[in-house]
């Protein structure tokens, strides 16, 4: 992994010039009392040190003689480390991580100044961790108080995301790797919540099934708290409360994906609780699917972000029509949005260390080309609430369907593959499970 981070360090710091990138880690968040959360590092952090502790600030100084990635982090400490776990150390930093100087992070107000002086530019993620912007700023202006003594202090503050960001969109083959492995855990997760789902079932106790998988296929989190919506929940698009008995009859939304080593899966499944659709839910869900795999099929080098949406979108609105749950022609739907209100949200987004992950979707105010290596998320979904001008039949019923999707040098793969999403093969599955 080291040369792979050095390689990363290495791209950042062509692209920056003479100036100085500060990259702190993601800060410690008390859950209560004594107790924190669990700690993951910052995603931008992480993919440039592969660092897993907290305390901890990266520093590159393109051309430094003594070194050009400095490392702050916590010291080697015995007795802190009987309590709460072993540390890598000073040492550990440069001999385990690639760093060419580490120091204890309590000395960063001593010695980051110093490392900044003479620089014309800073690269940092300004506005994301408030406390440590104050400290950055305080210290730069201390090196401006040195000017007298022929130190010149950086003119420019500049967003490291412009350059790291646009690195982290397009993925390597070790990243990919890990997010192949993060589609199998999580693949496997959603056939068991298939398999054990049954009405009367809480949805959290479906959460507990599928969130032990994750576990016992290496995940030590899951990507983003696990949905798992039953009936009406599931029009609800951000459902995480997971407390609702699951009733015969209903649909169970589960929209979940298991961490490894910091990357992300991120799969949405929609079928029967009590293993058979009923036609109004097949007729909805297959109309679904059709999206789907249209927003799949536009996804290859050349073609735009948006391309896989408005696929989506033609097929939603045409079903939607042919069901009688919007009138009009397709065109004119579309461009009075009026399928919005059963289809409020975009087909995807980018994958990667973040389940939301980085890079922009414009370049110059035009929709960006795919790329190789880029991986993204396929999700159209239709959520039909109850309402007075909509058929009592259709109420209630939230369908999502989602896959990860690896743009390749032609074509697509979808990384998430494994698990059922025709109608028949998830019923064909839970049918099975209820057998055995």
């Amino acid at each position: 992994m080291t040369i792979i981070h050095e390689r990363r360090r290495r791209a950042i710091m062509d692209l920056m010039g003479e100036g100085i990138a500060i990259i702190p880690t993601a800060p410690e968040s008390q859950r209560n009392s004594d107790v924190h959360y669990p700690f993951r590092p910052d995603s931008d952090f992480y993919y440039v040190t592969h660092f897993p502790e907290p305390q901890a600030v990266a520093v590159l100084i393109p051309g430094r003689a003594e070194g050009e990635f400095v490392l702050f982090c916590r010291e080697s400490n015995p007795e802190q480390e009987t309590w709460h776990g072993r540390r890598a150390g000073l040492e550990g930093a440069c001999n385990h991580f690639d760093a060419d100087d580490a120091f204890p992070i309590e000395d960063i107000g001593d010695i980051l100044p110093g490392l900044i002086e003479n620089r014309p530019k800073i690269y940092y993620n300004l506005g994301r961790y408030a406390d440590f912007d104050k400290r950055l700023l305080r210290w730069v202006g201390e090196v401006k108080s040195k000017v007298r003594s022929g130190i010149s202090a950086p003119e420019e503050l500049i967003d490291l995301g412009h350059i790291l960001h646009e690195l982290r969109l397009i993925k390597q083959r070790e990243e990919i790797r890990h997010m192949k492995r993060a589609a199998q855990v999580s693949a496997t997760a959603h056939r068991r919540a298939m398999t054990t789902c049954h009405p009367g079932m809480t949805e959290g106790q479906v959460q507990a099934e599928l969130e032990y998988e994750f576990g016992r296929g290496g995940a030590k989190s899951w990507a983003y708290p696990s949905i798992v919506a039953g009936g009406a929940n599931a029009c609800i698009l951000h459902y995480t409360e997971n407390a609702d008995v699951l009733n015969d009859g209903d649909l169970l939304l589960i929209d979940a994906g298991a961490e490894i080593d910091c990357y992300a899966a991120d799969i949405t499944r929609t079928f029967p609780v009590n293993g058979r659709f009923s036609p109004e839910q097949q007729a909805l869900y297959e109309i679904v699917l059709a999206s789907q795999l249209a927003a799949i099929d536009m996804i290859r080098p050349g073609q735009s972000w948006n391309d896989p949406h408005e696929a989506a979108v033609m097929v939603l609105t045409q079903g939607l029509i042919e069901l009688g749950l919007l009138s009009g022609n397709v065109d004119q739907c579309i461009e009075e949005g009026a399928y919005r209100r059963f289809y409020m949200h975009r087909t995807g987004h980018w994958l990667g260390l973040d389940v939301h992950d980085v890079g922009e979707y414009k370049i110059d105010n035009a929709w960006r080309m795919l790329e190789n290596g880029m991986v993204l998320t396929v999700e159209p979904g239709l959520y039909i609430t109850a309402g007075k001008d909509v058929d009592q039949r259709w109420h209630n019923i939230g369908i999502r369907i989602e896959d990860d999707v690896l743009v390749t040098s032609t074509g697509a793969e979808v990384l998430t593959g494994d698990v059922p999403k025709h109608p028949a093969d998830i019923e064909a599955l839970m049918a099975t499970a209820r057998v055995n």
